[in-house]
């Protein structure tokens, strides 16, 4: 059974009512090779010109992947962030939009410091982000405007003191040509990812790729000796990050020069290992939170999400 929801843009057409419809529905997609799929659908019979009477494509929710990109959650003081008539920039790629600001693929965005430059609450920079990030919808130079619902659909928000900034596309893949995705860089005048925390971001395409690698210990390993010998598969070289557990005794280390993928330098650690009964673990970047983490957690989030992406598109005029 459907569901109905009632939108309106209280805003700008206040009392105008128009209606959205979510409902599961079966589907057989080309190329599935006639095999049905089930899928959230969200419909209207609104328009998206009044004028003209221009019908709003259904939508139906096939994946659920929206890609991310996460602030370091290390700046700020109490929730608040120095934003000033210095710095306020920053420049945002949705998906694979190849040309924005510059030929780059990227678009910068001008947020608004408090008028005495004082500092902005983060619920305050994440309402602005989110706002101008829609902005740049309109503003699509030709070669993007296939990524229209990336930005015009992109959500912001401000929880634990870090800023999510989320793809307003769902996709199977977080890297790739048809990837959903995140990028954040610094503006090239009057940057701010420093202020918010993007300098040390993290993202769903990084951590898509993030694949641990360990190997077994191919030989004994006496404490203190300068060297370890491993089955190949990690493809060390100078100045990785290790670890070495038995299950019980752990210890951690840097590669030296002169390193192999067989063979680790290194410094010397307090333990001695035995062969094939111990694990060597590259150590690569992490998410504090998940690798990578699922923005899209619940029927509720994909739903929201189809009400979002179809209301956005109605003209409430009247």
């Amino acid at each position: 059974m459907a569901i109905t929801m009632n939108i309106q843009d209280l805003e700008n057409y206040p009392g105008i009512t128009k209606k959205v419809s979510i409902d599961l529905s079966s589907v057989i997609p080309v190329g599935n090779e006639g095999d049905e799929v089930f899928v959230l659908s969200a419909t209207t019979s609104a328009y998206s010109d009044t004028v003209v009477r221009t019908n709003i494509s259904d939508l139906y929710i096939t994946d659920i992947k929206a890609g991310w990109c996460k602030s370091s959650g290390l700046v700020g003081d109490s929730g608040k962030f120095e934003l000033d008539d210095d710095h306020y920039s920053l420049r945002i790629k949705m998906d694979a939009t190849v040309s924005g600001t510059g030929g780059t693929g990227y678009y910068t965005i001008n947020l608004e410091p408090n008028g005495d430059n004082t500092p902005v609450s983060g619920e305050e920079v994440a309402i602005q982000i989110e706002n101008k990030i829609r902005d740049i919808a309109d503003n699509l130079v030709p070669a993007d405007v296939g990524f229209y619902k990336a930005y015009r659909n992109a959500s912001v928000e401000y929880d634990g003191g870090k800023f999510w900034v989320v793809s307003g596309s769902l996709s199977k893949y977080y890297t790739g040509n048809y990837r959903t995705s995140v990028s954040i860089f610094p503006a090239n005048t009057h940057d701010c990812s420093n202020e918010l925390g993007f300098n040390l971001s993290i993202t769903s395409a990084v951590m898509d790729t993030v694949s641990p690698k360990e190997v077994l210990l191919a030989y004994d390993y006496t404490a203190g000796t300068d060297t370890v010998m491993v089955n190949t598969g990690t493809g060390a070289t100078k100045n990785m990050a290790f670890m070495i557990t038995d299950g019980v005794n752990t210890d951690y280390f840097t590669t030296l020069s002169g390193t192999i993928s067989s063979s680790l330098k290194i410094a010397g650690i307090d333990n001695s290992y035995t062969a094939e009964e111990t694990k060597v673990q590259l150590l690569l970047p992490q998410d504090p939170d998940s690798t990578p983490y699922q923005w899209n957690t619940s029927i509720d989030k994909l739903v929201r999400y189809g009400i979002k992406v179809i209301s956005n598109q109605i003209d409430y005029s009247n």
